[in-house]
């Protein structure tokens, strides 16, 4: 791809053909549906005003659309991400406040920055930090305090969970629009999911309110809206203590929100057959999210369910986001007065419908049967993000550092095995396999790993010890298929090594070492041909044969060698 494409990729979109279009305004019209009523959704979940979840699917939309690499994902709010908006900002300012949306728009351009910083500076490898069972265990923490944080409004409890234990207090009308929508929803997915449910229930909702006297009756509405196009939103000065307290929300959001990104990316990128270029949809979701703050609104991801139901509704072009762009500006323009009527009972019903997909407890037993290790974590960090709510960031936190931390223990503890001769023909482990030594006086071993400064140590500690409690061995045979890097710490782990073999009068014999690997032990001079205690071989069948061959060193000759 030329340059000036690749950077701006809608320069390289395919000019599409009129059953392309029809199939993408058709696309485009379902998301624009329900973006509409999940934006405002969207909005009260992040404790801001609820025009500005609409605000979140227009600019940085088409932002995203114009400028990612993956142009059939839908980019506006989502529940994860103004979940962790209303984590962040716990405590600050009080939601819906002036104070509040300058600081959620100040989260909306810190994490719009980072994200561009990090696809210009091509640092997309940067999502490897979070594991799948680190992302496991915080989505089921965090759709489970998502729901938590809905009920209230769903069964109609007008002083929230401080009225849960009376029922009698309950608002009977909120509590029959909230289930009525959650259990509409479903049943709409399940059965028809290209069907514009979630619009159909908001409008059935206003509808009831505005021809009887709900509200009156303590029936909580959206309110007043303001009609109209996003205008520049300006935000106040932040001071450092203020930008201190929300670097971390950000970091957390910027790397929770664009792994949102990648689960459908790579849906999408399969579909099409073609490289997932994480860098550029960076850069994408980087320009939607500063344009959402400049919209006045909070930080932008990709929807997983919008954008599943562009592609399942027939989206072939990134000209679906742009239909669906048009749907949502046509409702700021002409749908407000009705958007103000929907009761809060139907938009915590919307929530609710949209993350209890994201609950899946079947995934902790799956990881339980991969891995146990996994298993726990994913399991501490989603304990992590139930205890530390609302400070949702922390259950990332914790399970990077658990990720990492096992990470560092496997490479510093590298699987190093004596190998024998399978009766299959396979070099396996032989204790395991209960295989005979490969040839007298040998010690043949393996591992798994890169000779660097983290394995080094551990490949010169097995031979060492070995040698201590077989004092016969005069062979010892390096496998080295595995081995595709060396570091200097390696190179020195390797000439020790040399050095303590030959002090024993022990031959080494290096089988199938990698190029790079050869290159580098070559320019330290320690691969030299007229080495009498070093035998490098191309092949294991080579290394196998010259291994049978190895006369018995006598036992006294053996011993005098020590």
């Amino acid at each position: 791809m030329h340059k000036p494409a690749r950077r701006l990729p809608f320069l390289a979109w395919p000019r599409p053909n009129a059953q392309q279009l029809k199939s993408d305004a058709f696309a485009g019209l379902s998301v624009g549906l329900m973006t509409i009523p999940q934006g405002v959704a969207y909005a009260a979940l992040a404790g801001m005003p609820a025009i500005t979840g609409i605000y979140a699917s227009v600019l940085p939309a088409l932002a995203a659309t114009l400028m990612g690499a993956s142009v059939r994902l839908s980019v506006g709010s989502t529940a994860l991400t103004a979940m962790l908006v209303t984590a962040s900002l716990t405590g600050l300012a009080e939601p819906g406040s002036a104070q509040w949306v300058n600081l959620a728009v100040w989260l909306a351009l810190m994490t719009g920055i980072m994200q561009v910083v990090l696809g210009f500076a091509r640092f997309g490898w940067l999502l490897n930090l979070v594991s799948s069972p680190v992302l496991t265990g915080f989505t089921q923490g965090a759709a489970l305090l998502i729901i938590a944080s809905q009920v209230p409004a769903l069964l109609g409890m007008p002083s929230g969970w401080a009225s849960g234990a009376s029922p009698a207090s309950w608002n009977l009308p909120a509590l029959a629009m909230g289930l009525g929508t959650v259990a509409a929803l479903m049943l709409s997915k399940r059965f028809k999911p290209t069907f514009p449910a979630v619009l159909l229930v908001m409008l059935a909702g206003a509808a009831a309110v505005h021809w009887s006297h709900l509200p009156a009756n303590g029936l909580a509405v959206v309110g007043p809206l303001p009609m109209g196009l996003p205008s520049l939103y300006w935000p106040g000065v932040l001071d450092w203590e203020m930008f201190k307290q929300l670097l971390m929300p950000a970091m957390v959001i910027t790397l929770v929100s664009f792994l949102e990104t990648a689960s459908s990316a790579k849906v999408d990128n399969d579909g099409l057959g073609k490289h997932w270029d994480q860098d550029q949809d960076l850069i994408g979701q980087g320009l939607a999210k500063l344009l959402s703050g400049l919209s006045g609104a909070f930080p932008t991801s990709t929807s997983f369910g919008r954008s599943a139901l562009n592609l399942y509704a027939g989206a072939k072009t990134g000209w679906a986001a742009l239909f669906s762009v048009v749907i949502v500006v046509l409702a700021l323009l002409f749908l407000t007065p009705v958007m103000a009527l929907v009761p809060h009972a139907v938009l915590a019903g919307i929530v609710v419908a949209a993350v209890y997909n994201l609950l899946q407890p079947h995934k902790f037993v799956q990881l339980m049967r991969i891995d146990r290790i996994e298993a726990s974590t994913a399991a501490i960090t989603f304990a992590v993000t139930l205890l530390s709510a609302p400070r949702l960031y922390w259950g990332v936190l914790t399970g990077v550092v658990l990720g990492l931390s096992h990470f560092l223990h496997t490479r510093l503890h590298p699987r190093i095995i004596e190998v024998g001769l399978h009766p299959d023909g396979s070099l396996r482990d032989r204790h395991l396999w209960k295989l005979p030594p490969l040839a007298p006086q040998l010690y043949a071993l393996r591992m798994d790993a890169e000779l660097d400064f983290a394995a080094a140590s551990s490949l010169e500690r097995a031979i060492g010890d070995h040698l201590s409690q077989q004092h016969l061995v005069h062979h010892v045979c390096l496998f080295a298929q595995p081995i595709n890097r060396i570091d200097a710490t390696g190179v020195e782990a390797f000439a020790q090594l040399l050095r303590q073999l030959r002090k024993r009068g022990v031959v080494l014999h290096i089988s199938g070492i990698k190029l790079p690997v050869e290159k580098t032990l070559k320019r330290a001079g320690l691969l030299q041909h007229d080495d009498s205690h070093l035998r490098l071989y191309r092949t294991d069948a080579e290394a196998l044969q010259a291994l049978r061959t190895l006369e018995p060193v006598p036992n006294d000759m053996a011993a005098a060698a020590i």
